[in-house]
Parts: structure tokens; sequence; C-alpha cells
């Protein structure tokens, strides 16, 4: 974003530039052009080294004018003046520099700029001599052409949504903007980009909770929620001093939860790093340990949490370990092995894995990582683990070990996913980096408590697990009785591919929403999936049947 200093310089070049050279203007002089609108204007420039190479301008609504109301009337414009149009205009490259890629870049960073500022639609008016430019990038002529001193324009415009689409094109080049590029403008090289993860109920209920009523008549499959309570304790903590915990600051570092984690899982407190559920974690870390020179290795398919954040966060290179249909998605612990040994800066397993639900035992596990490079950061998430047995985490080995890292979300198998509580475990001098930048307060109050109560009633929940595989195995004979292929898992939920002929995923998903029933199409989680894969949360017995009567009512005439 261009300083006041620079600010000088560029209508010093404007004069160069669009009075000396191409004679749009009449010289001056002061050897400067600017116009009212450099009041409040923003300016992008491009340097190399220390000279200034090219700019841009933009011209956003709040100004209450735009350069193009010097030559046309607003009415004879094919679309409104409101709040969310932009002008971009000026894009300027000095003789040195000049060339298509520079150009790009500018338009980039305008377009960028009036994104992220809200902006839903951009016009310019574009020099015919480089009107190609404009054209390739996305703009549309809307049939008026402007004449200024010798240079004759045309005006364009675009939505920013349909710009957006043309960037799918240049793909390439933008990958090489940003490797080479020092990018500074105030806003980020690439739109955040949402992670789906399932959820989609709430708009069913209301995302502003107003009628959490409708939660009762409201099947919420698409998410792995528990489907039992919490414990007792938990829920007698929670009601009894409720207000209390609603109005009052948690232990900064969340040290009564740490000693607990720390008694109950056989570890050291230092080896502990609470969070506010596994996605502030894995946001936390992953940022902070990789760059978009890392190689990481995933599982395919595998929670797209994982794909989702080292391609389009951190887009570091990633590399997909396929886990094919063929062998029931088991992962083949000989090219795990092989794997280890290729240099990556971080493998990433979840074990047991969604949306397969397999797990490769503790044991087997272990002796593959006791042998694998210190070099290669080893993440482990035990999400469902509980489910798998209590003997089957690796944290008291990730403790011990110079590079694994067990994440562990207290969500699913503790039924605390309201609460967002999770915590990392492993050698001490793991977590120091990510300990600078952890937040105080990283875990409210009430989900501290939650967690604490918890931990605290393993007898309960070792009973819930039990109750969940009895009610999981039922499941699993009623769909396929349906016809339908599922997955062996351990955990609670079930992976189904439907048969080949008939409605894909996506269809049955939709169709069973408008019955209040939501499902999880699990087609973007993995390459290896396919078109017809759904994944199906575990409920309580009577949930399960109303469960299976939709599905039978959808797949009618299917």
């Amino acid at each position: 974003m261009a300083t006041e200093s620079e600010r000088r310089m560029i209508y010093e070049v404007r004069h160069e530039i669009y009075a000396a050279e191409l004679a749009q203007h009449a010289r001056n002089d002061r050897g400067r052009l600017n116009d009212p609108l450099d009041e409040f204007n923003v300016y992008i420039t491009a340097t190399v080294g220390n000279e200034l190479a090219g700019f841009i301008s933009v011209t956003p609504p709040a100004g209450g004018a735009y350069s193009i109301d010097k030559y046309l009337q607003r009415s004879r414009m094919p679309f409104a003046f409101d709040d969310k149009l932009y002008e971009v205009r000026i894009l300027t490259v000095r003789k040195p520099y000049r060339g298509r890629q520079l150009a790009v870049l500018l338009m980039y960073a305008a377009f960028r700029w009036v994104e992220a500022h809200g902006g839903s639609r951009i016009m310019a008016i574009g020099r015919r001599k480089i009107l190609d430019l404009y054209l390739k990038l996305g703009l549309e002529r809307v049939g008026l052409t402007v004449q200024s001193g010798a240079v004759t324009y045309e005006v364009l415009q675009a939505t920013t949504e349909a710009l957006r689409q043309r960037l799918t094109g240049l793909e390439g080049l933008l990958q090489r903007f940003e490797r080479e590029v020092d990018w500074k403008p105030d806003v980020p090289f690439r739109r955040p980009a949402p992670c789906f993860h399932g959820g989609a109920f709430f708009t069913a209920i209301g995302e502003e909770f107003d009628a959490l009523d409708r939660s009762r008549h409201i099947i919420n499959a698409d998410v792995l929620d528990a489907w039992f309570p919490p414990a007792p304790g938990v829920i007698a903590a929670l009601h009894e001093h409720l207000p209390w915990l609603l109005r009052t600051s948690p232990p900064t570092g969340c040290e009564g939860l740490v000693r607990t984690i720390a008694r109950v899982r056989g570890v050291a407190p230092g080896s502990l790093l609470a969070g506010g559920g596994s996605s502030d974690l894995i946001f936390l870390a992953f940022r902070q340990w990789l760059s978009s020179d890392s190689r990481a290795l995933i599982l395919d398919p595998t929670y797209g949490e994982y794909p989702h954040l080292l391609n389009r966060v951190v887009r570091c290179q990633v590399h997909p370990l396929p886990l094919s249909r063929s062998r029931g998605y088991q992962l083949d612990l000989e090219q795990l092995e092989h794997s280890l040994r290729a240099g990556f800066d971080l493998v990433v397993l979840v074990n047991p894995n969604s949306p397969t639900g397999r797990h490769v035992p503790r044991a087997q596990l272990e002796e593959i990582l006791r042998r694998a490079p210190i070099t290669t950061r080893v993440w482990v998430d035990e999400t469902y683990v509980e489910y798998a047995g209590a003997d089957q985490s690796l944290e008291q080995f990730a403790a011990r070990s110079e590079s694994v890292v067990v994440c562990k979300s207290m969500s699913k198998v503790y039924a605390l996913s309201g609460a967002r509580v999770a915590y990392l475990c492993a050698a001490p001098h793991q977590l120091e980096e990510l300990r600078a930048i952890t937040p105080p307060w990283a875990v409210s109050l009430p989900a501290q408590v939650a967690a604490v109560k918890a931990l605290r009633d393993p007898e309960y929940y070792e009973r819930c697990y039990r109750e969940t595989h009895s009610q999981r195995r039922e499941l699993d004979e009623n769909l396929r009785a349906l016809g339908w292929d599922t997955v062996p898992g351990v955990a609670n939920f079930i992976l189904c591919h439907l048969p080949l002929r008939g409605f894909d995923a996506a269809t049955v998903a939709a169709r069973c929403r408008e019955r209040g029933l939501f499902l999880r199409d699990v087609s973007a989680m993995g390459a290896q999936l396919g078109d017809r894969a759904l994944r199906i949360a575990v409920k309580d017995r009577e949930t399960n049947r109303r469960m299976v009567e939709i599905l039978e009512l959808v797949l009618e005439g299917g």
C-alpha cells in the first residue's frame, strides 16, 4: 500500500507516462498529475529493490465519485452504482519493467483488495492497446468508449465472483507469484478458504439459536457428536455452578485440567498443551511448524481439516498415502514405513481414521514409529481412540519420543463437542514453541470444569463405548440390508458405499435433509472414495431406527 512519499512519486510517474508519453493529458509545470479522487482512493505499488516498478489505484464507493463520472452518465451503465462497486484505474508499469506478468500481479492485488473489502463488482476504463489483458483477466466490455486526449478507453466491468472463477485458469502463475513476490498489502495474498465439516443441521435448527427446541426433531448424523450425554458429574457441576462459571475467568494456563490429564494418562504435565478444540491446536501447530517449502504426508481419505489446512492455508507440498477400498481402507504398514524414510517434514495419521473408522493397533504403530527418522515429525490424531480400547492411545509413547505428537480431542468420546477442549501430548521440547504462542485462557472455564469431571468417570464412558459398539453393529446390519456396502470400523460412525445403480451420495444426502436427517457426503474427503460414499454417525437405537426408515423412503424409486 503506497505511502505518502510514494504517492508523490506516483503523481510524477503519472505525468511522465500519461502526459509526456501517451498525451492523454496536457503537460504542466509541476511535473505531476493527480486529481480529486486521490483524496480518498488507494494505491498499490510494485517495487523492485528500492525502485518503483508500477502501481494501480482503487477507488472505493465511500468517496461518492469515480473517474468514469468525468466521461459518462451513470444511467448509461448496465450495472448499479451501490456501496459494493469499486473502480480500478491507472494500471501503470514503468518502461524498464513492462511485461504482462507485472500488470497481472497489480491487477490481482487490486482484485484481492476489493474482494477483501466486500466489493461485489469492479469497473474500469481499459486502454484499447492493452484491452486484451483486461479481457483475459475476466473483465467484460459494456459497449461504451471514452476518449481522453490521444488515448481511447473502453468501459469494462465484472462481478468479483466472476473474476474469482476466472482466476482458476491462472493458478500456476498465482502459485509462482506467491513463492517469488514479497506480498505486503493489508490483505492476504489468498482469500481465506473455508473447510466444510458437516454441521449443516444448524440451518434447520437456526444458526442464531432462536428455536433450539427443533433439535429434538432433527437428526444430526452429518457430524460425529456422541449420542450419549456427558458423565453425570459433568452435568451436575455445570448445572449447579453455571452462572458463576460463565462470569468467571478460567485458570490462565488450564493448570488443573493439565494436572488431571497427566494423572489419568500417566504422563508428565510438561508433556501436555491444552487448547480450545483439536482444530485450534492443528492450526496453531501446523502454521508454526510448516512453510510453503515443507513436505507433508497425509492419508487419503482422511479428516478434511488436514488437507484443507496443508493445501489451502499453509500451501505446502502435500503427498497422499492412498488407502484403497479393495483393502477396506486399512493402512498398509509396510507402505507407511517406507514413506517415513522419504524425508517428509510432517506425517499425519488419524487413528482411528475418519471417515473410514479403521484402526491400527497401538503396538503395531509404535513398532514402526520407533524406527522413523527423528527429523520427521509424526502427528497422530486420536480423536476416536477410546472407542478402540482404553489401552490403545500412544500418549505415553509420544511423551518419550523425539518426534511423535498425539492430538487428543475430548469432543467425540466424552460428549463435549460443544465445549471445545483438546490437548497435545508430546515430549516437552516439541511443545516449547507452541506454548509461546498459545494465548492465555485458551479453554473456557465451563469447558475446563466439564473436562476434569469427565476424566474422573472412566467407568461411565466405558459403558457408553460398549453400547456404541452394539448400536453400530445393529445399524451396520440394517444398512447392509439396504444393499449398501459398509466398511468395518471401530468408532461411532459407519462409512457406506451406495450401489452403482441408484442415487449417488449427494442426492441421498439432499433427499434426507428434506426429512430432517442430515448425513455426510464424504466425496470431498479423499480421491479414493468416489461419489457414492456416505458417512453416518451412530445414534441411540430409536434414532438409528428412524434413520433407516427415512433412508428406505428416500431410496424408493432410486
